[in-house]
């Protein structure tokens, strides 16, 4: 079992920055590849983003690009989503995801263990 933490969710105006962390624990954080999605009210849970587990390979939702960074750091078994230039429709919980893997994942179903979440509002 791996287990996920995330935080620094908030309230920002449009155009302002957050960074939200996951913390793993449980199992070789390295074995894991990672992922952010996230759902707004009424809506489908959505990709966002997705690193490999030794952090050398990401992808984006087309929606973020240019504007969000996932990294991660091995030796704190952590995860994290910097967001810049953020806009009212980033609005949503965020959720941090892990799975087995070299790869990285961007399918919600390809995911095995999942955060609580982290609330992202943007104000306009």
């Amino acid at each position: 079992q791996v287990q996920l933490v995330e935080s620094g969710g908030g309230l920002v105006q449009a155009g302002g920055s957050l960074r939200l962390s996951c913390a793993a624990s449980g199992r070789t954080f390295t074995n894991y590849a990672m992922g952010w999605f996230r759902q707004a009210p009424g809506k489908e849970r959505e990709f966002a983003a997705a690193i490999s587990r030794s952090g050398g390979g990401t992808t984006y939702a087309d929606s973020v690009k240019g504007r969000f960074t996932i990294s991660r750091d091995n030796a704190k078994n952590t995860v994290y989503l910097q967001m810049n230039s953020l806009k009212p429709e980033d609005t949503a919980a965020y959720y941090c995801a892990a799975r087995g893997g070299s790869h990285y994942y961007t399918g919600r179903y390809d995911y095995n263990y999942w955060g609580q979440g982290t609330q992202v509002t943007v104000s306009s």
